[in-house]
């Protein structure tokens, strides 16, 4: 049997109507592929890749930090309670093959390290820049627009 592929989609639980756009487009983008989208499961661009997602038929996993499964958004097809906390950040990052963050504040940033940590690709809608101690940047992909964060995600130049 062929397994679902999964991406995560991070960004802040507050955010602006660009990034929820984004966010949108990102969603039905991946649900037209095939793709499960991966989220914290909370508001802001976690509720607007999932509803993006779900508008094209597709499947969403939200992994959620308290213990109650209907403390997610609305579009999730899959809540998953915790109990984690911020700690259920490092679930998020480690979930998707790849990642794409779309702004975000701290809880991004942490989950953009977690995700790097562990070897994934982390593509860049308006988010974060990281450098290391010896100011040489940390690979963040940045991408220009929705289609391209989810080619690059797939590894698709088309």
């Amino acid at each position: 049997m062929k397994r679902l592929r999964l991406i995560s989609v991070i960004g802040g639980a507050t955010c602006t109507k660009e990034e929820s756009q984004l966010a949108e487009q990102v969603g039905t983008l991946l649900a037209k592929r095939g793709v499960a989208v991966v989220t914290g499961g909370r508001t802001g661009v976690m509720e607007s890749a999932s509803r993006g997602a779900v508008s094209a038929g597709g499947l969403t996993i939200g992994i959620l930090p308290g213990s109650n499964p209907d403390s997610g958004n609305d579009y999730l097809t899959i809540a998953i309670p915790t109990g984690l906390g911020h700690s259920r950040n490092a679930l998020v990052a480690q979930s998707g093959e790849a990642i794409i963050a779309i702004g975000g504040s701290y809880g991004t940033l942490s989950e953009i390290s977690f995700a790097i940590n562990a070897g994934r690709k982390v593509i860049g809608l308006g988010t974060w820049k990281a450098q290391n101690a010896n100011n040489e940047e940390i690979s963040i992909i940045v991408a220009q627009s929705a289609k391209e964060a989810v080619n690059l995600a797939l590894d698709d130049r088309s």
